[in-house]
């Protein structure tokens, strides 16, 4: 039986495990942390349950797919929930809009904003579906290796269709004149790496896995996506070795024969990498078999940091949905500051979850459970006195559009920021999104999947298809297939 070694417990990682155990092979998963997950990971705490990363759960089709691959249902793992607001948008007017899960609401919403806005929205969701079909069909599981893999007369046509040297915005613009309807439609693709206008116009398909598919919740939290792969994974004879930190990829005549891991040399006969690609790459290979430089890593475009505070309020707040977006600052001047000027914001639009409006367990009885991120650039000077100004900026205007005190009915509170993506995900300055979803970033334009060792490959967002919880399980799919398709 072939022995194949992944490095991390992120998705990627966890569904090359299971892809790659229920295939025949010898599986062991070496994770620098104490659990499975990566971003995904979860903590408890004061009878709180903090999901540490990701909180929407998009594209609910793509994932039940993942789990067919594996022979599997996802609904015997956890069930979904489809949230109804899906979201709210807190605007400077100090009006609030309620997205409905409902297309008959959602189209009058959109007729509430501009004459003919339900009529416009559809043919805008038409051709967002579009672009989804076609993506997800003709180029999500593209490994990005090989021109041809683009050159086929079919995709060509197809991507045709897909608007990749328009903007988001300009195609968004193009079709609304209210500043409402233009905001929502922007929003998705504002943690992609970029402005709306730097954008390619196919990522308006996020806007058909918002408005059309919905946004879900997975019973007992985000982290159930991350438990059921390990789950699987267990059950199919995968070793885990978790506090394991990989410190060295072992290679014989440039191709691979194992890792070190807590002092130990482990013996593989391929390693897939689903760690932060860059410090795969640059701290644990030798320096002959690097396919890019510092300074090429130096010049990519990545996408956002975040600041996150993760707090436990001793009473219920009123005014707050699941998801809410605070848009109650200017759009172009914080994304400037993370983009075209790299600082810490003046005035930043954030985002805050409440899960336990949704779920009664991840809070105690007449508690809150809330999550708040506020997206920087990556790489910045990081202190807990920066922290506290933008924790004390932020609670007030919570504050003032919930028209209760927070800060003084917190019970727990904990912030995690740049220099906390690196320390425990190793990530590449910090990032929390990987790499920018730009025109010269995409498909076969990211970090190769492959090494110049042979038998070791890449998963995760820094490589193809990018960032986001169903790329980064389609990215785990793909380089298994690479590696059994290799081996």
């Amino acid at each position: 039986m072939r022995k194949i070694g992944i490095i991390g417990a992120g998705l990627s990682s966890l569904y090359s495990a299971c892809y790659l155990a229920k295939a025949g092979y010898s599986v062991e998963v070496f994770e620098k942390n104490k659990m499975a997950g990566g971003r995904s990971q979860y903590f408890k705490t004061n009878g709180f349950t903090f999901d540490m990363g990701p909180s929407w759960y998009w594209m609910p089709d793509l994932i039940d797919d993942l789990f067919n691959d594996l022979g599997e249902n996802r609904s015997d793992y956890f069930k979904l929930t489809r949230l109804d607001p899906a979201y709210q948008v807190l605007w400077k007017d100090k009006t609030a809009t309620q997205i409905p899960a409902t297309k008959e609401d959602l189209l009058d919403l959109f007729d509430s904003f501009e004459k003919n806005g339900g009529q416009k929205l559809l043919e805008f969701l038409k051709d967002a579906q579009t672009k989804y079909e076609i993506a997800t069909e003709s180029f999500l599981e593209n490994p990005g290796l090989k021109i041809g893999e683009i050159a086929k007369l079919s995709v060509l046509k197809n991507a045709l269709k897909l608007d990749v040297f328009k903007s988001v915005e300009k195609d968004v613009a193009k079709r609304f004149s209210s500043e409402k309807a233009r905001s929502i439609l922007n929003f998705p693709v504002l943690f992609l790496g970029e402005m709306p206008g730097n954008i390619p116009s196919l990522y308006t398909l996020m806007n058909y896995a918002d408005l059309e598919l919905g946004t879900w919740y997975p019973d007992g939290g985000m982290h159930a996506l991350a438990a059921a792969l390990e789950k699987i994974a267990l059950h199919e004879g995968v070793k885990f070795h978790f506090n394991s930190p990989v410190k060295e990829i072992l290679a014989e005549q440039g191709i691979v024969s194992g890792l070190r891991s807590n002092g130990r040399a482990h013996p593989f006969d391929a390693i897939i990498g689903g760690a932060d690609y860059n410090h795969i790459e640059q701290n644990l290979i030798p320096s002959r078999y690097r396919r890019y430089t510092p300074d090429y890593w130096d010049k990519r475009k990545m996408a956002p940091s975040s600041l996150i505070y993760y707090l436990g309020i001793n009473k219920e707040i009123p005014g707050l949905d699941h998801h809410n977006l605070f848009f109650d600052e200017d759009l172009n001047d914080h994304g400037k500051e993370i983009y075209n000027d790299p600082k810490w914001p003046t005035n930043p639009l954030f985002y805050a979850c409440a899960p336990s409006k949704t779920d009664k367990d991840v809070a105690p009885e007449g508690q809150e459970n809330i999550f708040i991120l506020m997206p920087l650039a990556p790489d910045l000077e990081d202190s807990d006195e920066i922290r506290e100004k933008y924790f004390q900026m932020i609670m007030k205007r919570m504050e003032d559009r919930c028209g209760v005190s927070i800060r003084k009915n917190i019970v727990y509170k904990r912030s995690f920021c740049i220099s906390d993506f690196k320390s425990e995900y190793n990530s590449f300055k910090g990032n929390a999104y990987g790499l920018a979803n730009t025109l010269f970033q995409t498909a076969n334009l990211k970090p190769k999947m492959k090494s110049k060792i042979k038998n070791l490959f890449y998963c995760g967002q820094l490589t193809v298809p990018g960032p986001g919880i169903p790329p980064a399980l389609i990215s785990g799919k793909i380089a298994a297939k690479q590696l059994i398709k290799t081996l």
